[in-house]
């Protein structure tokens, strides 16, 4: 067995059929005198798209950290009077299992 090249093998059938097609096409574009001109891609972003990216620059301004919370958090494990809510602590741990 021999095989050649990457294209299946045409049959008479489909070459008549793009023969037919290729007169069609090449009476049309004639008859019409119209030419083939390429068109330019084009996008357009949504007012919810924008609105999206508006907030995420907002989010992106934000610190990452609250400085606040964790010096008040550090001050009280320095004074000692940081208390451990062990009960609130485990019923969160049940509540995510």
């Amino acid at each position: 067995m021999k095989i050649e090249g990457s294209r299946p093998p045409e049959t008479q059938e489909t070459q008549l059929r793009a023969q037919k097609l290729g007169r069609q096409e090449a009476v049309s574009s004639s008859d019409q005198g119209t030419t083939n001109v390429a068109q330019a891609d084009q996008v357009s972003i949504s007012g919810r798209t924008k609105e999206i990216d508006s907030l995420k620059e907002v989010i992106n301004q934000m610190p990452e950290v609250r400085v606040d919370k964790i010096e008040a958090l550090r001050n009280s494990i320095q004074d000692g009077t940081y208390k451990v809510n062990s009960e609130g602590i485990a019923g969160k741990i049940l509540e995510e299992i």
